[in-house]
């Protein structure tokens, strides 16, 4: 792989990251200091695309500017559709097979894993918002996305965590 793969690669997970900022601060905004619900929220974007188009069509056709607008560029592909379901189904299905497993209690270190995270999430949910608890995941996610697709910060965090990198890609621990 060459450089300049590798710093556009890097360049687009910063993008993803910031992307994913961004959404989700709107959307904290709108749910926790509006206290509006997500269906509000759904409903304002639909709202503000819809009139966005409108204006710029009656735009173009005053200026007339032929916009071709072809609706089969606006949906996915069938496998893209598929990917999707199977990423959904399969995450639901690992929390709910870690979840009987650990209320069988053959494991008793899951058990009490799952104990005490699940006590964490009750006692986070009371302190703060549902919305406050997922958008500062949200953070911390984007910070992570961002941290590894940056080289300094990559490097830097190599080597606060006493980490060194071998010429083979590996991590020695020093």
């Amino acid at each position: 792989m060459d450089g300049r793969s590798v710093i556009r690669r890097s360049g687009g997970e910063a993008g993803k990251a910031i992307i994913a900022l961004v959404c989700g601060t709107l959307v904290y905004y709108h749910c926790a200091f509006r206290n509006s619900t997500l269906l509000s929220l759904f409903s304002d974007v639909f709202i503000v695309l819809l009139c966005s188009l409108a204006i710029l069509g009656l735009l173009f056709r005053q200026m007339n500017i032929q916009v071709p607008v072809d609706p089969l560029e606006w949906q996915i592909s069938q496998d893209t559709a598929n990917a999707i379901v199977a990423w959904f189904v399969n995450t639901i299905g690992a929390a709910e097979s870690v979840l009987r497993v650990a209320a069988t209690g053959h494991d008793k270190r899951l058990f009490f894993k799952v104990i005490v995270c699940l006590y964490v999430l009750s006692a986070i949910g009371r302190l703060a918002l549902g919305v406050t608890v997922a958008y500062a995941g949200l953070c911390l996610f984007c910070l992570y996305m961002f941290a590894e697709c940056s080289q300094s910060i990559s490097s830097g965090v190599a080597w606060f965590l006493g980490r060194r990198n071998d010429t083979n890609g590996e991590q020695d621990i020093m």
